[in-house]
């Protein structure tokens, strides 16, 4: 599977049944050309308006499910939420 594919994907948290939104990067294990984690913009600031100074960070092992459509995955969101 390619990024662009994963782009397409909405990623959906079977713990609450929340959207979480699309992903738009990974983070890959260079040395084993391995994915380590999912990345998805944070909730915006104001609402969903204005951006966001957030991200998820998924690892691998929270994806429970890739289908054509959407991503199932199975995480806490305040563990993984993480501000830069």
């Amino acid at each position: 599977m390619r990024l662009c594919e994963l782009r397409e994907k909405e990623v959906i948290n079977v713990c609450d049944c929340k959207r979480l939104g699309c992903v738009v990067d990974v983070d890959i294990d260079i040395k084993d050309g391995r994915v380590l984690a999912i990345i998805i913009p944070g909730p915006g600031k104001i609402c969903g308006f204005l951006g966001t100074d957030c991200e998820f960070v998924i690892p691998w092992h929270c994806i429970k499910k890739i289908g054509p459509d959407i991503i199932l995955v199975e995480m806490h969101e305040d563990k993984f939420l993480q501000k830069f």
